[in-house]
């Protein structure tokens, strides 16, 4: 069981379960201050529905961290992770490959970068093995546990964590992902896609796939007529709005994909010089070109059903599919709930939360707890000492507050986003609006950063 004796002590030992991102922020973390870490992870021993390959931080859903403006609480967010020596942030600047505002890496880089890191640090120990339970003798002697197991925790610690953190009925929290399909730039037709980022027709981040009104109306009918994959009986089925499978947005209204992943505005096409009625994007996987994602493809259709409809968008009618789309059960707690401030579980002091598991939503967010609860405990365990998170009017600070904030209704995860911060105030244009906040949250870190360094 984790000793929660305080004060100066040294020779601190920390188990961290889980070696997705958030495990491996909050253990560089904790060894960088000197604390000696135990980091369990799963695979290649045992995998998960959506992990394919052993190296830690594995990217599985996408391989763009978001904007990298600071007019986006997420472009925020970055700059304050890189403040706070972020090892997912190096991992990313060292790895990236073009993808126009966006930040995107390649994925395979970007994971073994990151396993080579922690597996030069001296203060962490990598044990490839399953925890099972909060109560696993394999925990035991540790000063804290921190469970960074990430939303496709094992079905064993799934359900001991759940014997920790009921919420109102005895009901565990969970939503469904997605996750799109990746194709070989091969078998794309390039006498029908055309280079081009939005509103950058001359950059070559994206290949893009034109469609005029019939070909996207039979192909909408098509993709809402597929057969999809089924929950279990016992399963209600709750999708994140973040992150919507793409037939699920085409059920929502005809032009609904227009408006959103298939939008065809600043994306003319140079044959024509004219804007279709939809087009499909993809990104590059990877920094040589070879793999590329369909942009907001996340998609729970059977495999034979993704095949035959996804070949029906223009320029990819012989699309060899390196890896289709699937679906799986994300766990996640009710926070408010059953967390301190700390990130500690209320029921078991010593133990704990880091990462989507907490109801963080999206990898920069999951990477950013778990370097914050790194942080922390490191503060706690060296020097006694606690850290007041950064204000909410910062993008970790207002994420952080998420967690802490009973909803009006049911808790659900959250990216990071301007609306989790108080507002401004003060009258300002939609245009402006987004910078002052940014402008706001960069003068609040930088504050709150210096009375953390001179304390």
């Amino acid at each position: 069981m984790p000793d929660n004796n305080e004060g100066h002590m040294a020779g601190k030992r920390v188990a961290v379960i889980g070696g997705g991102l958030a495990g491996c922020e909050c253990a560089r973390a904790l060894a960088k201050a000197g604390v000696s870490v135990r980091l369990f992870e799963m695979r290649p021993e045992k995998s998960s529905p959506a992990h394919t390959g052993a190296d830690l931080a594995e990217l599985v859903c996408s391989n763009s961290l978001r904007s990298d403006e600071l007019t986006t609480a997420i472009g925020i967010l970055k700059v304050e992770m890189r403040e706070l020596d972020s090892l997912v942030m190096q991992a990313a600047d060292a790895t990236r490959i073009p993808a126009g505002k966006a930040l995107a890496v390649d994925r395979g880089r970007f994971a073994r970068f990151i396993t080579a890191q922690i597996e030069a640090e001296p203060n962490i120990e990598i044990v490839r093995q399953e925890v099972q339970s909060l109560d696993a003798p394999e925990l035991s002697g540790f000063d804290a546990v921190v469970v960074a197991a990430g939303p496709l925790a094992s079905d064993a610690l799934a359900a001991s964590l759940a014997q920790a953190t009921l919420v109102e009925g005895g009901q565990r929290l969970y939503f469904y992902d997605a996750i799109a399909p990746i194709i070989s730039h091969d078998s794309v037709d390039l006498d029908i896609a055309f280079w081009g980022s939005r509103y950058r027709p001359e950059e070559d981040d994206y290949l893009n796939c034109p469609m005029t009104e019939a070909q996207y109306d039979a192909f909408l009918e098509a993709l809402m007529a597929g057969e999809k994959v089924a929950p279990h009986d016992f399963e209600k089925e709750i999708h994140f709005e973040g992150c919507l499978p793409v037939e699920e947005m085409a059920e929502r209204g005809r032009l609904t994909l227009c408006f959103g992943p298939l939008k065809p505005v600043g994306l003319p096409n140079p044959r024509t010089g004219e804007e279709a009625f939809a087009v499909v994007q993809l990104r590059a996987e990877n920094a040589e070109k070879t793999a590329f994602n369909l942009v907001g493809f996340q998609t729970k259709l059977k495999y034979p059903e993704q095949q035959r409809i996804f070949r029906m968008i223009p320029g990819l009618e012989h699309a060899e599919f390196l890896r289709l789309g699937s679906i799986h059960r994300n766990t996640f707690v009710d926070a408010p709930s059953v967390l301190n401030e700390d990130l500690s579980l209320k029921a078991r002091p010593g133990v704990y939360l880091a990462g989507q598991i907490t109801g963080v939503e999206g990898y920069l967010e999951s990477a950013a707890c778990g370097l914050w609860v790194g942080l922390l405990l490191a503060a706690k365990l060296t020097a006694g000492a606690s850290v007041a998170p950064p204000p909410n009017t910062t993008a970790l600070g207002g994420l952080l507050s998420h967690l802490r904030t009973p909803p009006a209704k049911r808790f659900q995860p959250s990216n990071a986003h301007f609306g989790l911060m108080p507002e401004l105030n003060r009258r300002a244009g939609k245009k402006i609006r987004k910078e002052l906040y940014g402008q706001r949250a960069r003068e609040s870190f930088a504050a709150w950063l210096a009375e953390r360094q001179g304390a």
